[in-house]
């Protein structure tokens, strides 16, 4: 059995003359990341790796979950590889996974994120917001073997807020 944590970088700010792979985190970004990071520490998962675009504001969000949940940065990866827009990077990263980890988590960007989900979770989802979570389990031996798993969780910073 693997588990995928698979998150969406939170809401970016455009306020700054920057390339794009730079731009941070706007207000709302922090905000969200933290309430999701802290929700998501609750479910008790336990990441035996974490991949990350090396973008700015990937790596900001991924930030806060690392400090939540809490995970070692000996198993934090930062990867150019997704910095992926289309998802063919981001399936390609997740199934060159080395077949002893069990419980990935990857932040990364849309429509890389939508795409992979609805190929490959059992459930469809018109968008995966900013600093949206989706976990998926997969009933296989290796990463390499990826197929269709189960959607099991889907967290957005809306069904947090009150």
């Amino acid at each position: 059995m693997k588990t995928l944590i698979l998150i969406r970088h939170a809401k970016s700010s455009w306020e700054f003359d920057v390339i794009d792979h730079e731009r941070p985190l706007n207000k709302r970004g922090y905000k969200d990341s933290k309430l999701v990071s802290e929700y998501v520490a609750e479910l008790n998962l336990r990441p035996d790796l974490v991949l990350v675009s090396d973008a700015t504001r990937t790596r900001l969000t991924a930030d806060a979950f690392i400090q939540a949940l809490p995970i070692s940065m000996d198993k934090v990866e930062y990867s150019h590889d997704l910095y992926d827009f289309s998802g063919y990077n981001l399936t390609k990263v997740i199934k060159n996974c080395p077949d002893a980890i069990n419980q990935l988590m990857v932040f990364g960007h849309n429509h890389a994120i939508t795409a992979f989900v609805n190929t490959y979770g059992s459930k469809y989802i018109d968008n995966v917001p900013t600093c949206g979570v989706v976990i998926i389990d997969f009933a296989i031996p290796n990463w390499k073997s990826l197929k269709q798993g189960i959607t099991r969780e889907v967290i957005f910073p809306k069904h947090l807020k009150s």
